[in-house]
C-alpha cells in the first residue's frame, strides 16, 4: 500500500484506475452505464448476452466494462465450457482402447480482461488447457510438444509410472523437444494436470494447466451402472445432462506474487457478461478445478440452490449431500451436480465467497430457460 497526499492506494485499485485511464478495462461502480455487447451467432448456445450490462450493476455494482477479443485469443470462453479433447482412438491387441492426444505448448499474451493483456504459456495456444477426457481402462498416450522458450512438462494427476511423472528427469523437456507420457487411466473421476518445471508457482501461474476427466467404465460398476453411464461421455443417459468444465484460475499481472484478476476460465467476468444457458428440466454436471496460485483457497457458492459434490470425482456416491458451497485449496477439484426442474426460469448467480475474488472477475450467471431453440 503507498500513501499519495491523504489517499491510500492499494497495488488493485492502481492497477484498475490505471487501466481505466488509459482507455482500457475498468471496474463499473454504482450508476455507471454499460454498452450492452453484441451478441454474435458465433457464441456457443450455451451462453448469451446479460440484460445486467444494460445497467451498470453485478455483484457490488462491480464488472469489467467492454469486451475481450477471443479471436486473437485463439479461444472463446463459451466453448471451453463444453469442448472435450477425446483423442484419436485405436485398438490394442489386447482389446483395449488406445487414446492418443497431442499437446503443444506455447508461448502466447492473451487478453484476460478488456484491455489487459498477460504473457501466458500455454498449452495448446489456451488458457486452461483442452479438457482432456477418457474411459476409465482406456490406455493413454499423450505425445507433449514443447514449442515454448522455457523448460515444460505435463504431470497428471492420476495414477503412473515414477518415469511418466512430468517432473525433472522424467518427462520434463527443453525447448524443441518431445516426450510420450503413456499410461492407463485410472481412478475414474474429476483430476487435473500441470506443468511441473520449476519455479513451479510461475509455470503454473503462467497458465500451464488443464481439466484430466475419466469416465467411469459402467462395465466395472455393475452396482451403479446407471449413474456410471450417465457421467460417461457418448451414452444416451450421458447426453440427458448439461456438462461444463469450470477451471478457477487468477493472474498476477505485475509479478509480485498476489493476483490482481480473478476468473473461472480465464476471461474476468465472461459468464457475467454472457450469462450461461441452461435448460430448466435437465440436470446440470460441472467438472471443476482450483489452480489458482498466491491464495490458499478458492470456493463456489450458487444462488437460490443446493447441490451434491463428488469431491476428486472418484465416487459415484456423493461425498457432499445438499450443500450450497464448497472450498477447494489448489488442485483439489470435484463435481458439482444439481437442477433447476423446480425454480422458476431466470437468472441464477455463481462466484467463490471469497468477495474479493468476485468483484476482481470470478463470477457468473445461469440462465435459466424453458426450452433453447
Amino acid at each position: 500500500m503507498t500513501k499519495w497526499g491523504p489517499f491510500e492506494i492499494t497495488r488493485r485499485g492502481l492497477l484498475w484506475g490505471g487501466v481505466s485511464a488509459a482507455g482500457g478495462s475498468v471496474i463499473c461502480a454504482s450508476g455507471s452505464s454499460l454498452a450492452q455487447s453484441d451478441y454474435s451467432a458465433g457464441h456457443s448456445a450455451h451462453t448469451a448476452a446479460s440484460p445486467l450490462l444494460g445497467h451498470g450493476s453485478a455483484h457490488g455494482a462491480m464488472i469489467t466494462v467492454g469486451d475481450v477479443d477471443e479471436a486473437r485469443n485463439g479461444f472463446e470462453t463459451a466453448k471451453l465450457l463444453t469442448e472435450w479433447d477425446t483423442g484419436t482412438v485405436s485398438r490394442l491387441p489386447d482389446g483395449r482402447n488406445l487414446r492418443t492426444f497431442e499437446v503443444e505448448a506455447i508461448d502466447r499474451e492473451i487478453e484476460i480482461a478488456p484491455g489487459i493483456m498477460f504473457p501466458a504459456w500455454t498449452y495448446n495456444g489456451r488458457v486452461p488447457g483442452p479438457s482432456l477426457r477418457a474411459t476409465e481402462g482406456d490406455r493413454l498416450r499423450i505425445v507433449f510438444r514443447n514449442l515454448g522458450s522455457h523448460p515444460h512438462s505435463m504431470h497428471f494427476h492420476g495414477i503412473h509410472a515414477a518415469r511418466m511423472d512430468g517432473v525433472p528427469g522424467a518427462g520434463l523437456i527443453d525447448p524443441g523437444d518431445e516426450f510420450v507420457y503413456e499410461f492407463d487411466a485410472r481412478p475414474f473421476g474429476c483430476h487435473l494436470y500441470h506443468c511441473h518445471a520449476l519455479p513451479l508457482k510461475r509455470h503454473i501461474q503462467k497458465g500451464m494447466y488443464g481439466l484430466f476427466v475419466i469416465d467411469p467404465d459402467p462395465a466395472r460398476h455393475p452396482e451403479l451402472t446407471d449413474i456410471a453411464r450417465s457421467r460417461l461421455l457418448g451414452t444416451p443417459e450421458n447426453a440427458e445432462w448439461q456438462e461444463f468444465a469450470m477451471v478457477m484460475n487468477g493472474f498476477d499481472t505485475n509479478f509480485d506474487n498476489e493476483n490482481e484478476v480473478y476468473a473461472v476460465n480465464t476471461v474476468a467476468h465472461a459468464y457475467m457478461k454472457r450469462p450461461i444457458r441452461i435448460v430448466r428440466d435437465r440436470p446440470v454436471r460441472i467438472y471443476l478445478a482450483n489452480i489458482v496460485e498466491f491464495d490458499p483457497i478458492n470456493s463456489f457458492h450458487l444462488h437460490g440452490n443446493f447441490f451434491d459434490y463428488f469431491d476428486q470425482g472418484t465416487t459415484l456416491a456423493p461425498t457432499l449431500k445438499t450443500v450450497d458451497l464448497i472450498t477447494q485449496c489448489q488442485a483439489q477439484r470435484g463435481i458439482i451436480e444439481f437442477s433447476f426442474k423446480d425454480h422458476e426460469p431466470g437468472l441464477y448467480m455463481f462466484h467463490p465467497h471469497q468477495s474479493e475474488f468476485t468483484e476482481l472477475g470470478w463470477s457468473g450467471m445461469f440462465d435459466v430457460v424453458e426450452a433453447i431453440a
